[in-house]
């Protein structure tokens, strides 16, 4: 009896959930990535995917805290799939896509992403950010593909009576992805009718082919009781009102983070989807190398190394500034600073900023005197990087670069917002094109405007929701205020129509309501970004390209990040 109970456990253990979507689902998931992990650590699992919808914004942050944490991290998206060719954007034909989940297993399947979704983004984009099947087939080695909801290509044609079509289908993909390497995926969704006519179909779809089954949940939230602030999101999405009728919601059945125990119940007849969630688990094993800087390479005159040539350049700078002639102090602040900047491997990174910024100069282009700890360095001072003398203020190198603690430098270039395009365009004709992007930034529901969204999803009146929003200080989070701001705290605990409002909204508080660009950041890679970094246009703005990934994440990567 013992042995049976701990072979259930075992198998209990073995779950994993591989369709998930975090709040970089924009308005659509609910979980930020921090608590999801805890959930999965609180569930008793050990390694999860991320599956957001059309994007990897979040990759890099759930793979580092997923890793802290001890749990397996499966790198994934939910794609959007052209009807046809991705380059056809034909209204009310096009304006439609399927889903497909797609998981990487190794390096080649994340390079391999990556390039499906900046081309999704820069060239398949029409109201979604689509892919077709010729680029999957480009792009399929590496990666594991599952059929996905009921939005998915074989879960529709099922649904439009088209039984054979489907069959084709499923062996179509599995020839796109390779035998062991594509899945049809079971949901348990009871409330939707159509979804068991699908997974019915599904099994008998796999038994007929041989391609296996997979169940997943469809997670947009945590806990069944997380259920109604996802709808709330939703509304605040779609601009609906609650009591429509036809609006957008997933408030018909369960889609929160369900625990193995509850998976293997609804699943108790299909074992072997089960099974398959840990199969595909083993499966995927990308090691993403974080913290180890990738300069790129400065052109350098022959024969001469990075450190040969910023000493030579250090030195011109030195003879052009008389007041310094003659001057110990000045010539062994530089050598200490020279002897740093060796052992620390960071010539190159002198090198690339003072070509941009004496570009900048020679062309009129305001650029600010040296802001933050970079005026401490003298080696910046004499490569006009910077516009003051360390030494005349006894300002101190250590700040800026530690010989004891080794990270790259931060230098905060402040060029002239009208012509910092100009810049950023001379440095991706020296780098590459490919190579040099500005940088991605989410815009979070901070606590006022959270009210204020929230209140407006409830239909709630507008002046109502104003004051309550009013009442909470700037900065202050929504637990803040219930502590400190006793006229708030007295309305939460009194009015009904106030606590419904403020759980709601602590719920969406620090949730990414959008994506924008970054007011001065700007990557600079060694390779071809498409090959690390997923980028994308910015909203309404053809003209640029961002990188999927925020200025931290970027970091981590060990990519070159500049402040314009």
């Amino acid at each position: 009896m013992q042995e049976k109970n701990l072979e259930q456990k075992k198998s209990l253990t073995g779950f994993t959930h591989l369709h998930v979507h975090s709040h970089y689902s924009l308005l659509d998931g609910l979980p930020k990535i921090g608590l999801l992990l805890d959930r999965v650590k609180e569930l008793g699992m050990d390694s999860i995917a991320l599956t957001d919808h059309g994007n990897l914004y979040g990759a890099i942050e759930f793979y580092k805290e997923a890793k802290e944490r001890g749990i397996k991290p499966i790198l994934g998206a939910e794609m959007y799939i052209a009807l046809d060719a991705a380059s056809q954007k034909r209204p009310t034909i096009d304006d439609t896509s399927h889903h497909l989940i797609l998981l990487v297993k190794n390096e080649e399947g994340y390079r391999n992403l990556v390039k499906l979704l900046t081309r999704a983004y820069l060239e398949g984009f029409y109201y979604k950010p689509r892919v077709d099947e010729t680029w999957l087939k480009e792009y399929s080695s590496g990666l594991v593909a599952l059929s996905a909801c009921l939005s998915g290509k074989i879960p529709r044609l099922i649904l439009a009576r088209k039984l054979q079509e489907a069959e084709t289908a499923a062996l179509h993909y599995q020839e796109i992805f390779g035998k062991d390497n594509f899945y049809l995926e079971l949901q348990h969704h009871p409330n939707i009718p159509e979804q068991k006519r699908v997974n019915d179909e599904l099994i008998q779809i796999s038994k007929k082919t041989g391609v296996p089954l997979v169940a997943t949940a469809d997670s947009h939230y945590l806990r069944p009781e997380d259920a109604d602030a996802q709808d709330i999101l939703m509304l605040i999405n779609t601009g609906a009102r609650p009591d429509d009728p036809e609006r957008l919601t997933l408030k018909s059945d369960d889609f929160s983070l369900k625990s193995a125990e509850e998976m293997e119940k609804l699943f108790q007849d299909v074992p072997e989807a089960l099974e398959n969630t840990q199969k595909i688990a083993e499966m995927c094993n990308l090691t993403i190398t974080l913290g180890v800087n990738k300069l790129p390479t400065y052109p350098l005159p022959p024969g001469k190394s990075a450190e040969e040539y910023l000493r030579e350049l250090c030195m011109l700078g030195f003879e052009k500034r008389s007041e310094l002639k003659g001057s110990k102090e000045a010539i062994d602040r530089l050598h200490y600073e020279l002897g740093v900047i060796q052992k620390t491997g960071f010539a190159a990174y002198f090198l690339i900023v003072q070509d941009f910024v004496n570009w900048a100069k020679d062309h009129h282009i305001v650029v600010g005197p040296g802001r933050g700890s970079v005026a401490g360095s003298f080696v910046s001072y004499l490569l006009n990087i910077t516009g003051i003398d360390p030494l005349k203020y006894n300002l101190l190198f250590e700040r800026f670069l530690n010989p004891e603690r080794i990270s790259l430098p931060d230098i905060d270039i402040d060029f002239a917002d009208t012509r910092r395009d100009e810049v950023i365009q001379y440095v991706s004709e020296k780098y590459g094109k490919d190579r040099v992007a500005q940088i991605i930034t989410f815009g979070t529901m901070a606590s006022r405007a959270v009210v204020r969204d929230v209140g407006r999803a409830l239909g709630y009146e507008y002046l109502y929701c104003d004051r309550l929003a009013k009442m909470i200080p700037f900065n202050f989070s929504l637990n803040q205020a219930l502590q400190e701001v006793e006229e708030f705290k007295e309305l939460y605990e009194k009015e009904e129509k106030a606590h419904t409002l403020i759980n709601l909204a602590k719920k969406l508080e620090g949730v990414v309501r959008h994506a924008s660009t970054h007011a001065c950041g700007v990557v600079i890679s060694s390779e071809p970004l498409d090959t690390i970094v997923p980028v994308q246009h910015p909203t309404q703005d053809q003209a640029h390209v961002v990188t999927q990934y925020e200025m931290h994440s970027i970091e981590d990567l060990g990519l070159l990040k500049m402040d314009f």
